[in-house]
């Protein structure tokens, strides 16, 4: 069953003051594109449902456990004069022993020579305001954990876009990783463990089309309400379900997809997702279907790693020492806040400065990333998505200018999203530098709205791992300072996209060819108006839709 209009946002709440309850000013006529939408806003064919991305469907505020730890009670030194991480470490893993809480971080910098853990679900790591109380990290995590190698092969460090030096993930899985990365037993990084076979099957489902929000299941008695189970789709020996992600059509069958085996490693798909409701054999989703299901590719829902949920950083700075950034990939692990096999979790005023990656999203998914900024030296991966991370919001985010030249040798990307990574949301930024990153890995279904970019970074992206693009990304209001067409004007090059409200741009030294020959069925609206295209941001109004 497809979404209708009451059932659209679920009394998500309210959209931008500048636009008003409906996204619309009074003076501009809406786009033609969204009117589309408007009738079948579930199953678009260019632009995805994105109104529920975000922890608890979006919500506006994230909670506020109660305060049961302060760090410096703790032994937390905010002068900086020790190491204050096994004591920040010690409240945390105290915090949720008992239960969660909130562990309180008092204005002051606090020096910490290892990196931070936030393994409990419920556990909030809160400070005082980026302006008022300071991480200073001393140690990347190569010294901290141990070189980290590619499962791919070569010399690359996977430090690069992995790890952070506050690090959110759930103790047992977190604890898996790091072992296999100290026993240099490279691991997959996601929900069903380090070789992608820690799971059981709760049940098998029917068919089912992309968008429906309730499925059937051949046997209910392993599933409840408020349960996060895993959706797992495998792909066939044709490559269907690859082809059905790339929009389908004569396009994608032609396509070679065996060579590509970065790609086909990232199969089967794994969405997390938590349940509603269970009626019978009739079972809720809290979003809808990303996908079809097919027999042909044996959906099933799967028990994978126990998630961390209601867990977040707010209100502080976490910065690097000002170190030359290394050459491309490889990094040695300066990174910022990452969340890992997290759900329903957030971010909240938070900054980073000279790190290797900033903020972090590896197999995430309904996580929110607000008001966050990174700065200074610059950076290879400010934002990453990837390893399967889908239904994440980030909005309100800022990447400055770096503070000091790029050394020789070094890559900046931007706000990246790969490896079959879908239904994210970059929403009202500001990028001083970089690019849209779309890596390869064919992610899909992803929007970035109202956001302004100097556009002077490149995208990456490994050619075993496939297509740029898969089907459904918008772009969808953004303004491009230095003119550069890279990555953001793309009715060229991703299939079944909407190009929506950009700036004139023109082609630089990379310029990417279509992954998919024939017909892309990629629309192109308001070209060369951005600011003026209504809805302003896509995202706000899918959210405000139900309100009409």
């Amino acid at each position: 069953m497809a979404l209708s209009r009451r059932q659209f946002v679920g009394g998500a709440a309210a959209v931008v003051a500048a636009t008003g309850a409906t996204g619309f000013s009074s003076s501009a006529r809406p786009a033609a594109l969204w009117r589309e939408f408007e009738a079948a806003p579930s199953t678009h064919p260019q632009i995805p449902y994105v109104g529920r991305a975000g922890a608890h469907a979006g919500a506006r505020r994230a909670p506020r456990p109660p305060v049961v730890a302060n760090a410096v009670t703790h032994g937390a030194t905010p002068d900086g004069s020790a190491d204050s991480a096994p004591a920040i470490n010690r409240a945390l893993t105290e915090a949720g022993e008992r239960g969660g809480g909130t562990v309180l971080l008092p204005p002051g910098t606090y020096r910490i020579d290892d990196y931070l853990r936030i393994g409990h679900s419920g556990v909030v790591l809160r400070g005082a305001g980026t302006g008022r109380t300071t991480l200073l990290a001393t140690r990347n995590l190569t010294e901290l954990i141990g070189p980290y190698g590619s499962r791919y092969g070569g010399d690359k460090s996977s430090w690069s876009w992995a790890g952070g030096l506050v690090w959110l993930s759930p103790h047992a899985r977190h604890a898996s990783l790091t072992a296999a990365i100290r026993d240099r037993a490279w691991p997959f990084e996601g929900w069903t463990g380090n070789r992608r076979d820690e799971w059981t099957t709760l049940t098998t489902l029917r068919p089912a089309r992309r968008g429906d929000l309730r499925v059937t299941v051949e046997d209910p008695s392993a599933l409840r309400r408020g349960q996060l189970v895993v959706l797992r789709l495998a792909d066939d020996a044709g490559h269907t379900l690859l082809e059905h992600i790339a929009g389908g059509g004569p396009g994608p069958e032609a396509y070679t997809w065996d060579d590509k085996t970065k790609l086909t490693s990232y199969v089967p798909y794994e969405w997390p997702v938590r349940i509603t409701g269970v009626a019978g054999r009739s079972v809720t989703l809290e979003r809808p279907l990303p996908l079809d299901l097919r027999p042909e590719w044996d959906p099933r829902l799967v028990s994978g790693a126990e998630p961390l949920t209601d867990s977040g950083v707010v209100g502080l700075t976490l910065e690097a020492p000002l170190v030359a950034q290394s050459p491309h990939l490889l990094d040695k692990g300066f990174n910022g806040v990452t969340f890992q096999c997290a759900y329903d979790c957030w971010a909240e005023d938070v900054v980073v400065r000279n790190v290797d990656n900033g903020f972090g999203l590896v197999a995430a998914s309904a996580c929110t990333l607000r008001r966050t900024r990174v700065e200074g030296r610059g950076s290879h991966h400010p934002y990453f998505c990837r390893e399967g991370a889908h239904d994440n919001l980030v909005e309100d985010f800022r990447i400055a200018a770096r503070t000091v030249p790029a050394p020789a040798g070094t890559q900046l990307h931007g706000i990246n999203v790969e490896g079959l990574s879908s239904h994210n949301v970059w929403s009202r930024g500001v990028m001083e530098t970089g690019t849209f990153d779309t890596h390869r890995g064919m992610p899909f279904a992803n929007v970035r709205t109202e956001i302004t970019v100097e556009n002077d970074g490149r995208h990456g992206g490994d050619a075993s791992a496939g297509p740029l693009y898969g089907a459904r990304f918008a772009h969808w209001n953004v303004t491009v300072t230095n003119g550069r067409a890279g990555l953001v004007k793309i009715d060229t090059i991703a299939p079944y996209s909407a190009t929506v409200g950009i700036s004139e741009v023109r082609e630089f030294d990379q310029t990417d060819v279509p992954d998919f020959t024939g017909e892309l069925h990629a629309r192109v609206e308001a070209y060369g108006s951005p600011d003026t295209v209504r809805p302003r941001n896509l995202y706000e109004a899918q959210r405000a839709l139900s309100r009409k």
